[in-house]
């Protein structure tokens, strides 16, 4: 497999001003990944070394049982982190993350991410708020695969897709759209279930397709937040 393209300088107006911020006090220690749609940052079992930023894109988090099942747990988007665990003594990755459209991905190496987090105090509170932010919504996942029903989880996933949108870094980024099947993985029911609710969905207006999916995201809140 092509390694993906490594490259130093990014023009003024890709950077987010956080970002921005994080990678001109880290001197050593940090790499800018243009990654192709289907790219492995790295996959369960690989050593742990370093942490990611998505710039811009998304990243599908997928776990696979020594049966070889595969479970999705996360689709994170941009200004978001991901691979921290080898911060605190994770010597393997417990996950693969997997880019599921082109993206820019920030690789900063652990001893550079630990030295800015102890020098720089704002960053070290974004990056805990970050990561506070991501527990509470998978606490929401747990409690919505417990309490809901597949139909209503859809939406929320879908709701989420969306959001990640709204922080887009460069616009007119090429869009993809998430196949049933991966939808499915997500939701925890199967593909003709994901399919029978998009249509339904399509049908009442929540969502429609111009090339690539668009969510009324205030309709679709209400199906969410209906009792």
């Amino acid at each position: 497999m092509r390694k993906p393209k490594r490259i130093t300088k990014l023009k003024s107006t890709e950077i987010d001003p956080y970002v921005g911020i994080m990678l001109e006090n880290i001197i050593e220690g940090k790499e800018i990944l243009k990654l192709r749609k289907g790219i492995k940052v790295f996959s369960q079992g690989d050593a742990a070394g370093a942490i990611y930023f998505i710039q811009s894109g998304r990243v599908k988090v997928t776990i696979t049982s020594v049966k070889g099942k595969e479970a999705v747990l996360a689709m994170l988007g941009p200004r978001e982190f991901f691979g921290e665990g080898c911060l605190v003594g994770q010597s393997l990755r417990i996950y693969t993350a997997t880019t599921t459209e082109a993206s820019t991905v920030f690789e900063i190496h652990k001893r550079a991410m630990l030295q800015a987090l102890r020098a720089q105090p704002e960053l070290s509170e974004k990056f805990v708020a970050s990561l506070l932010a991501r527990n509470i919504d998978m606490e929401e996942d747990i409690c919505d695969q417990l309490f809901n029903h597949s139909e209503r989880r859809l939406a929320r996933v879908l709701l989420k897709l969306a959001r990640m949108r709204e922080y887009e870094v460069v616009p007119g980024t090429p869009r993809s759209t998430l196949s049933h099947e991966t939808l499915a993985e997500m939701v925890g029911t199967t593909r003709s279930r994901i399919t029978y609710f998009m249509n339904k969905f399509r049908k009442m207006g929540l969502i429609d397709y111009n090339g690539h999916l668009i969510v009324r995201t205030e309709l679709l809140t209400d199906l969410v937040l209906r009792d």
